[in-house]
């Protein structure tokens, strides 16, 4: 293991099995709905000067990762239901704010774990991004929904390190810490 993963006190000693309906691939879209949200909160409060810090090989501003990170996620949900988003960003590509942003942040954390909750198969997803058809299984978009907002919501905490500013802890024994279900 590597230092600072390992299992909180001497769980691996105690490990007892309990049966839940929740899926494995469910309880991680959960998990990655409560990051994301977790982190808005803690981005919220900041001037401008911090949301538009960056750092040498981070995605860019702290606002412009934000962004990203739930313009993307509204694209694989987009892609995985067949259903087009709700487009609440500025046309402009501009900081649209908190409120919108938290709005976009539940509406894909739900819809995702909602994805994950379906039992199916790998389907191949066809569509066309940037002028280009494609043929996509439907895992990669999820792989790549967890794996793209793990790695910018990294970036963002280690723009806000670099500010002495305390990032949330966004880790999954936290979330099992505060996970109500």
């Amino acid at each position: 293991m590597v230092a600072g993963t390992e299992m909180p006190g001497s769980m691996m000693s105690m490990v007892r099995r309990e049966f839940v309906m929740t899926s494995i691939l469910q309880k991680m879209f959960e998990h990655n709905a409560w990051a994301n949200l977790r982190l808005l909160d803690a981005c919220a409060g900041l001037p401008a000067a911090q949301l538009d810090a960056t750092v040498p090989g981070t995605y860019g501003r702290i606002r412009d990762t934000l962004v990203h990170i739930f313009g993307a996620e509204k694209s694989y949900l987009a892609a995985l239901t067949g259903e087009r988003p709700a487009h609440a960003f500025p046309p402009d590509g501009g900081f649209p704010g908190f409120d919108a942003l938290r709005s976009a942040a539940r509406a894909s954390g739900e819809g995702l774990v909602a994805v994950a909750a379906r039992p199916s198969e790998d389907q191949i997803i066809h569509g066309e991004r940037r002028g280009e058809p494609f043929s996509i299984p439907a895992s990669t978009f999820m792989t790549q929904a967890i794996n793209h907002a793990t790695e910018h919501r990294a970036e963002i905490k280690t723009i806000l390190t670099q500010q002495d500013i305390e990032p949330p802890n966004l880790d999954g024994w936290t979330f099992n810490q505060h996970d109500t279900s």
